[in-house]
């Protein structure tokens, strides 16, 4: 298990490039893994790609993580699968997805612009990645602590995209390793079937409640 990192309550203001909207959004008190999921934790492995950011996992796979991960460590499990889908314990202790206002509110860490600091110190991106991914933590830290927020590995979210329009697809954040320099900013917002598995698609877990860093 990686590091967790409390945040304070705050507000972020979320937008969408697709529809010009955006709308402001109350955060609670969390906590957020400083990196994403490895695949020394996703699968318990060792070996030379142990840090490198657990990919191909769909948006499924990452919630059933999550509930395997808290009952592992005697947490009260986030989400409650059923014939009808999954349904959010808002009580619970357990690990669970970020959503995408806690995502990007900790990924701007107090700051406005459309990146926490240089790209290429921050993220590995399509112009230093190699085309592949790299072991999570090796690019600066944002404000807070947050390492790979942008590139590395797009990132899953709670959230549906626009229900209305798209139906069940959830919403994806941050860029990947082989995306071009646009991509990585933090309002940016991508889609994608919840059973979709893309090599450049990971996540990181949350937990609800926290105190200020």
């Amino acid at each position: 298990m990686d590091t967790l990192i409390a945040l304070p309550a705050g507000a972020v203001t979320l937008s969408d490039r697709r529809t010009q909207r955006s709308w402001t959004v109350e955060v609670l008190p969390f906590r957020l893994a400083a990196v994403p999921v490895t695949n020394a934790w996703y699968h318990r492995v060792s070996g030379d790609t142990a840090r490198r950011p657990v990919d191909s996992v769909s948006w499924w796979d990452a919630v059933r993580f999550c509930n395997r991960a808290s009952a592992s460590e005697g947490l009260r499990p986030a989400y409650r699968l059923t014939a009808d889908g999954v349904e959010r314990d808002r009580d619970a202790d357990g690990y669970r997805l970020p959503t995408e206002a806690e995502w990007e509110y900790a990924c701007r860490a107090g700051t406005d612009g459309p990146r926490y600091g240089p790209l290429a110190d921050i993220a590995w991106y399509r112009d230093n990645s190699g085309e592949r991914s790299h072991d999570v933590g090796t690019r600066a830290p944002n404000a807070w602590g947050f390492h790979d927020l942008l590139g590395n590995v797009w990132e899953w979210c709670w959230d549906r995209y626009d229900p209305d329009v798209y139906g069940g697809y959830r919403v994806l954040r941050g860029g990947g390793w082989f995306d071009e320099h646009w991509s990585c900013r933090a309002s940016v917002r991508r889609r994608s079937h919840p059973d979709l598995t893309l090599d450049d698609v990971g996540f990181r877990v949350a937990r609800s409640g926290g105190s200020p860093v």
